[in-house]
């Protein structure tokens, strides 16, 4: 079994970085694998990308050894193209688990009738399941992240993942919002426990508004769901995974890093984006790295006044400086 999946049978209680388009690169990954977090998935990409220019998308997908357990996630909505684009990903990189993007609400995915597009034909994203499954074999685990439902009245959790027990998914991740929730509103986490309940046999992870480690403490304690995955609380503070784990084991909550820490990170990170050449050009890079900062920058006592510069930086040199009052 997938080491991804080995953290179920061993009674763990893993915590995973969720994958976010534009954030969850190589270098997030290692920054918040540093910093405690048990389980990555990659930035999604598109079936028909891998299929039909793999050597332009794989960059998506990058990742190094040290980020394993990891899973590379994949959207579309062609059994035949997701089942073909899992197999070139897994001869080609060899990941811990191929995850099929059942959740995402961004109108480019959608409107290829991708992501949670599938929400609305669940018979489509049965197939797709059991194409990818029947393509992977004993190979590789296949996962699936959802949400709870198209809109609020049309939330069909539940049926959605008896569908994908039925199609051979080895785990579920459940988004507790609707897709036309966006990120606005709270997670319903009822239902994502509701769905645990239906379906024991498989691990259902928890995803949705996990904010602090107290949230981590108590859906343990619960023992319904199997583990939980965090995405924005994450993007501002990575080291959140770092303070679960402390507070899951020891019962104290480790203190968030100084001011002066957050801005070091703030250089480090772009320092490693830089060497990376993942994004190419320097100035292909800072400009990939104005959002990051600008949310590492949200509660840094004197940094208000700076995020003008910050989304407009155009060098490592020029972060620095913008900087220095901060150190």
């Amino acid at each position: 079994m997938s080491t991804a999946l080995a953290f179920f049978d061993e009674g763990q209680f893993p915590l995973y970085l969720a994958p976010m388009a534009g954030v969850t690169d190589p270098i997030f990954r290692s920054l918040c694998k540093e910093m405690g977090a048990d389980v990555m998935v990659t930035e999604f990409v598109s079936s028909v990308g891998v299929i039909k220019a793999w050597d332009r998308n794989r960059r998506y997908v990058q990742f190094i050894d040290e980020h394993r357990p990891l899973g590379v996630q994949i959207f579309g909505s062609s059994p035949e193209y997701m089942a073909a684009a899992a197999r070139i990903i897994w001869d080609e990189m060899r990941p811990s688990f191929i995850d099929i993007n059942a959740g995402c609400p961004v109108p480019k995915v959608v409107g290829k009738n991708g992501g949670s597009s599938l929400l609305r034909d669940l018979p489509l994203l049965n197939s797709i399941t059991s194409a990818v499954v029947a393509e992977m074999g004993s190979d590789c685990p296949v996962t699936a992240k959802i949400r709870i439902g198209w809109s609020p009245d049309s939330i069909n959790a539940i049926d959605c993942c008896h569908g994908l027990v039925d199609s051979g998914v080895a785990a579920i991740a459940i988004h507790g919002r609707t897709r036309s929730q966006q990120y606005g509103g709270q997670a319903n986490w009822d239902i994502i426990r509701e769905c645990a309940l239906a379906c024991p046999s498989v691990p259902i992870i928890g995803n949705g508004d996990i904010a602090s480690p107290e949230d981590v403490r108590r859906i343990k304690e619960e023992g319904i769901i199997r583990g939980v995955m965090i995405g924005r609380a994450a993007m501002n503070a990575p080291w959140i995974f770092s303070q679960c784990k402390s507070y899951l084991e020891t019962g104290t909550i480790p203190e968030s890093p100084s001011p002066q820490a957050r801005v070091e990170l703030m250089i480090r990170h772009t320092r490693l984006a830089l060497d990376s050449l993942h994004y190419g050009s320097d100035i292909a890079t800072m400009r990939a790295m104005r959002s990051r900062l600008l949310a590492y920058a949200k509660g840094i006592p004197g940094a208000k006044p700076l995020r003008v510069q910050l989304a407009r930086v155009e060098s490592l040199e020029q972060l620095q400086e913008i900087l220095s009052p901060l150190r």
